[in-house]
């Protein structure tokens, strides 16, 4: 079985330890390396996970920031589907984090008319 892959983007937090608070700060200092984005590209690039990124951007953020490639992206394995598993012959409850969970899984409530 193989693993799929997924990865944690850490721009923002690495950005606010080097005292960069705002996604402005970033913009002319990409444009010094030759990084020529806009205002809402960047805000996308700090504050969203990018599906794809350029190499030369990325080595111009690891340039700016003065870090490695592992301070900005953390590897991990990606998180299993969340879905119904009644068409996989299970019992048609959600198969996620409270699949697996045992006494601290919630119970059915029965209504039953008063008097039973």
């Amino acid at each position: 079985m193989t693993t799929k892959l997924d990865y944690r983007w850490h721009l923002r937090e690495v950005m606010t330890t080097r005292g960069m608070f705002s996604t402005t700060d970033l913009r002319p200092l990409l444009a010094e390396r030759g990084i020529d984005l806009s205002a809402s590209q960047v805000y996308r690039l700090v504050v969203e996970r990018p599906e794809r990124l350029s190499l030369l951007t990325l080595m111009a953020l690891l340039d700016i920031l003065q870090c490695r490639m592992e301070d900005l992206i953390e590897p991990m394995a990606a998180r299993a589907a969340w879905r119904k598993t009644a068409a996989a012959g299970g019992d048609g409850a959600a198969a996620g984090p409270a699949a697996g969970v045992g006494e601290y899984r919630p119970k059915r409530a029965r209504i039953t008319p008063a008097g039973e």
